[in-house]
């Protein structure tokens, strides 16, 4: 994993079902990790391994969808020497899912967003 991020950074994240009276749209999205065309963002985290978030695999907004991921399954993931990367946080800002598009997209919300807010 291309730019893993640090303990620091982990630990702004609400824990899992901290946010759970939160609607999705209204929830913050702390990471994005991404490779090629497959992206995850972690609302949640366990404090160890498990996050909870939004997931669109290989640009299949149709099933892309909120639920559980592990970080130790990320790690590994190498295809043809491209390992997942985390955008750092110079450029990621934390976000409500419905400032980012691809979610928007994936949830067919339809609500306007800035065009850098794609990833």
């Amino acid at each position: 994993m291309w730019n893993e991020p640090d303990k620091q950074r982990l630990d702004r994240i609400p824990r899992l079902n901290e946010t759970e009276e939160i609607p999705l749209k209204e929830k913050q999205a702390y990471l994005h990790f991404y490779l090629m065309d497959s992206s995850w963002f972690v609302f949640e985290f366990d404090g160890k391994d498990i996050c909870f978030g939004f997931v669109c695999l290989n640009g299949d907004i149709e099933m892309a969808e909120a639920g559980y991921f592990s970080l130790a399954e990320l790690k590994p993931i190498n295809i043809s020497g491209w390992e997942i990367y985390c955008v750092p946080e110079v450029f990621w800002t934390i976000r409500p899912a419905k400032e980012i598009a691809l979610i928007c997209k994936a949830r067919g919300w339809h609500q306007k967003t800035p065009e850098n807010q794609y990833r």
